[in-house]
């Protein structure tokens, strides 16, 4: 039974492992794209199909979604990723898992550096096809919103799940936080401030943070640094 259940272990570390190593390889061959410019037309096409025709100031549908589209970029913006992060981290400080607060800022703060150091990187410049939904200061590729979305929703999801016992229950919290990264994403193109391309790069390399964050978490976790994940079949 303990060998079955390293076996387990061991298979679902390579499949974390492989997904991580996709993604990166996936982010490389589409910065490669970007900064050829080939994706350039399909951007443009993208930006201009959100766009009411005959005046780009205006993005499709009603006044409310584009309202719902200022309250879900704001999911992702700096203030509300760090109140989250920091809600979880003073539950988990109450009850003194300072492994596992230790493990909560390194993987968000991680995933920051990783962010601004990119954005420098390429430093390429926003949309300038239609008006911007939302002030911007900084470079466009990838998208630190959809990025820091993922790393930090999928990063706490995951916590969260890995401490539920119920199947049902993990499936549900991780789909949460895949379905606000997804949408975040998704509000930044359609208020213009990001290129789609940016946000499929955002979304790349977050997610792979997050597999990366994950294998460490069950490795921590076996090694008793913080808690293991929960089974239904657990005593």
């Amino acid at each position: 039974m303990i060998h079955r259940g390293r076996r387990n272990i061991e298979a679902t570390t390579l499949v974390l492992l492989g997904v991580a190593v996709a993604a990166i390889w996936a982010l490389a061959e589409l910065a490669d794209e970007v900064v050829e410019g080939s994706t350039s037309d399909l951007d443009r096409q993208i930006l201009l199909l959100l766009r009411t025709p005959g005046d780009l100031s205006d993005p499709i549908g009603p006044w409310w979604l584009e309202e719902m589209g200022r309250d879900l970029t704001a999911l992702g913006g700096v203030a509300v990723l760090v109140l989250a992060t920091t809600a979880v981290t003073v539950f988990l400080m109450l009850y003194r898992r300072w492994s596992t607060v230790i493990y909560v800022i390194a993987t968000v703060g991680g995933g920051i550096v990783i962010s601004s150091l990119a954005k420098n990187l390429f430093d390429r410049p926003r949309p300038d096809l239609v008006p911007h939904g939302s002030l911007v200061h900084t470079a466009s590729f990838p998208s630190g919103h959809s990025m820091m979305a993922a790393v930090a929703y999928l990063t706490l999801g995951v916590l969260l799940a890995r401490l539920q016992a119920r199947v049902v229950v993990k499936a549900y919290i991780l789909g949460v936080a895949v379905l606000l990264t997804v949408l975040v994403g998704l509000s930044r193109v359609y208020m213009g401030v990001h290129w789609p391309t940016d946000v499929a790069a955002g979304w790349l390399a977050g997610g792979a943070w997050a597999m990366v964050c994950l294998i460490v978490a069950r490795k921590l976790a076996r090694d008793g640094l913080i808690d293991r994940e929960a089974h239904e079949d657990a005593p």
